[in-house]
Formats: structure tokens, C-alpha cells, sequence
């Protein structure tokens, strides 16, 4: 699956409500309408599995988060990404959404990446934090090798000691050298895996700055989490970028890509 377009995954880390997506969604579409190279996805989780603590919001499940993504599709014809934690949720899930996402830590469950593969769904398979670059061609074949060539992967930022990610912009190119889309994700890579104790850290003010990078580098598009008060988020705060600013660096991003294309 290749594109020349810029490719573009954006929208709240988790459905805090219907309204609220409904609104986030709407205003995307308008800010990313302005620009006519961009192959733009939303993007919200229906159920965060991986939150660090038990006691941290996780999203309203399965069903009605599918049920108010399917409204976001249909209302705002949008194309949809949400992840999935568990082979089940696979056929469900690719009812409703255009990308199935593999979040960092399952990327090598065999069972959970057979199941997003069997639906013909592109596969957005998320490089784990503890993972080499190199290493996720045994990801991709195992995608591959049950029938599905449609894949995006997705760099996030690596394990640096503790509550530390670093991002090597080298492994997107090693990643690129699987013949399919590479995705950097921007805020998550400047995440603070655990750092507040309870909840993730993370320093959003360098998201902008590593996104460029990456799209020097080569990276064939950007994922980001935005929200339009990220320090009143249900979840990924710290990281998450302002909705309201998120124009502006997008347009700033974009020179950078069509300055290397």
C-alpha cells in the first residue's frame, strides 16, 4: 500500500464522551481541509487497556465506542483508526474502522496481528518501545503471511532507562526498508512512560520539534493526539497537542515534507 499524499492519524487519545469526539472530529476536518495533499485519518481509542493505573479513565468499551465512532464516520465522512487489545475485537472493529491499530506493547502478539490481518483492513502495527528497528520485519511477515499486504508502521519512541523514551529517526529508515508506510508519532514519543506516578508524563512542546525531524528523515506521515485542553484529558495529557495550535504546526511540518519531497 503505498501513497503520495501525506498521510495524517489525528484526534484524542480516548473518546471521553460523544459530544466531545463529535466536536474534535468536526473541528479536524475543517483544519485539515485547508490543505489538499494531506490523506487524513481520525483517530480515538475506545477502551485505553494499557492505562498505568486501575484507577484511570479507559474509554466507554467496545460497543458504544464503535457505536460513536460509526456516528463520526457517517455524520463527518471520515475515515476511522482505533486500536485493539484483543483478537476478538478485530471483526468488530473493522466494521467500522479504515485502520486497525496495533498498540507498541502487543506488536508481537501473533495471535492479535492474524486477527487485524483476516479483516483486509490496513494494519497500523506500532513499533514496541523495547523492539529494534530491524526487528519488526518478523511483525510485518507475520501480517504478510496471513494475506494482507495492506500495513503502516509506526515509529513511537524507545525505552531509555526509566520513564524516558529517546526516538532514533534511523529506524525509520530501517522500518522503510519493508517496502511500506513508515508513521512517526509525535506525541507519543515524547511521552513519559509512568513519570507522574500514577499516569503517563510527557513534554508536548518537543512533538513539533521531532515530527520535523522525522519527516526529514524520510517518515511518510504524522501521528498525533490532540485535544483542546490537553491538561484537563482523561488520558495522555502531558503529551497531547492543543487543538487550537494544531494548524499552525501542521503547515509548519508540511514545508519541511515538501521541502524533501
Amino acid at each position: 500500500m503505498m501513497n503520495r499524499k501525506f498521510i495524517l492519524i489525528a484526534g484524542p487519545c480516548v473518546i471521553e464522551s460523544e459530544a466531545a469526539v463529535l466536536e474534535e472530529a468536526a473541528v479536524l476536518k475543517e483544519q485539515v481541509g485547508k490543505f489538499n495533499n494531506i490523506d487524513f485519518y481520525f483517530k480515538a481509542s475506545f477502551d485505553k487497556a494499557n492505562r498505568t493505573s486501575i484507577h484511570s479513565y479507559r474509554g466507554p468499551g467496545l460497543e458504544e465506542g464503535l457505536r460513536i465512532l460509526a456516528r463520526v464516520k457517517k455524520e463527518l465522512n471520515l475515515r476511522i483508526v482505533s486500536d485493539i487489545h484483543e483478537p476478538e475485537q478485530a471483526s468488530r472493529v473493522a466494521e467500522v474502522c479504515d485502520i486497525i491499530q496495533i498498540p507498541a506493547f502487543l506488536c508481537r502478539q501473533t495471535d492479535l496481528l492474524i486477527a487485524a490481518a483476516k479483516t483486509g483492513k490496513i494494519v497500523n502495527i506500532k513499533k514496541a518501545q523495547f523492539l529494534a528497528p530491524w526487528d519488526m520485519k518478523n511483525v510485518v511477515k507475520k501480517v504478510e503471511d496471513s494475506g494482507n499486504n495492506n500495513i503502516m508502521l509506526c515509529e513511537r519512541g524507545t525505552s531509555f532507562g526509566y520513564n524516558t523514551l529517546v526516538v532514533d529517526m534511523t529506524g525509520i529508515l530501517e522500518m522503510k526498508k519493508n517496502g511500506y508506510p513508515v508513521i512517526f508519532d509525535a506525541t507519543h514519543s515524547v511521552q513519559k512512560p509512568g513519570g507522574n506516578g500514577t499516569s503517563t508524563g510527557g513534554n508536548r512542546q518537543y512533538a513539533e520539534y521531532l515530527a520535523k525531524a522525522a519527516v526529514g528523515v524520510g517518515a511518510d506521515g504524522l501521528f498525533f493526539e490532540v485535544h483542546p485542553n490537553p491538561d484537563e484529558a482523561l488520558s495522555d495529557g502531558p503529551n497531547m497537542v492543543r487543538l487550537s495550535e494544531f494548524p499552525a504546526i501542521i503547515e509548519r511540518i508540511l514545508k519541511v515534507y515538501e521541502a524533501v519531497q
